[in-house]
């Protein structure tokens, strides 16, 4: 699939009206539902098709961060074969007392996997505590960059995002 197919797929599937609340408080009649296009597997596999080529050389571990991140990095382990990490806003409280389930991180190069980037805030948090825990972070790899302050914010962070679409491109395509 051609990218400006899938950015008008992806918008046409999560793309949604009605009355809804968002996390700022505001009122929108327009909403984007990232779960359902992550829903949908051939278009989840076409997603994982383009975001594998955004991996950089050497990475030795794709760690998808909770919840959004989680299915894209199952798609994109499996159309690599690279061993994946799935990490927890907030490590366990029992059993293994893991944030990182899966694949070890400690000492390995890792490439950070997210579906939707805003702001960055949580990146940032999970990437310090996966630092914290011996990973070699410097690049993030995300679906949908919906801000393009987010390339600065986490560049700050010591961290090169690299998006598949934007909401711009995304939006565009969809001749919204």
């Amino acid at each position: 699939m051609q990218k400006a197919e899938l950015a008008k797929k992806i918008y046409e599937v999560a793309h949604i009206t009605g009355e809804f609340t968002l996390r700022s408080g505001q009122i929108s009649n327009e909403y984007f539902d990232k779960y359902l296009f992550e829903a949908q597997p051939l278009l989840l596999a076409e997603i994982a098709k383009t975001m594998k080529d955004l991996i950089p050389e050497g990475t030795e571990v794709l760690a998808g961060l909770e919840m959004g991140g989680i299915p894209l990095v199952t798609a994109i382990s499996m159309e690599t074969g690279m061993q994946a990490a799935f990490v927890r806003k907030k490590a366990k409280e029992y059993g293994t007392c893991r944030l990182a389930e899966g694949a070890d991180i400690k000492g390995k190069k890792v490439c950070v996997i997210e579906d939707v980037v805003t702001t960055g805030g949580q990146i940032k948090l999970s990437v310090q505590e996966l630092r914290e825990r011996g990973a070699i972070i410097d690049t993030v790899i995300c679906a949908i960059q919906r801000n393009p302050n987010a390339t600065e914010i986490l560049a700050e962070a010591g961290l090169l995002l690299k998006p598949a679409l934007t909401m711009e491109y995304i939006k565009e395509k969809a001749e919204v």
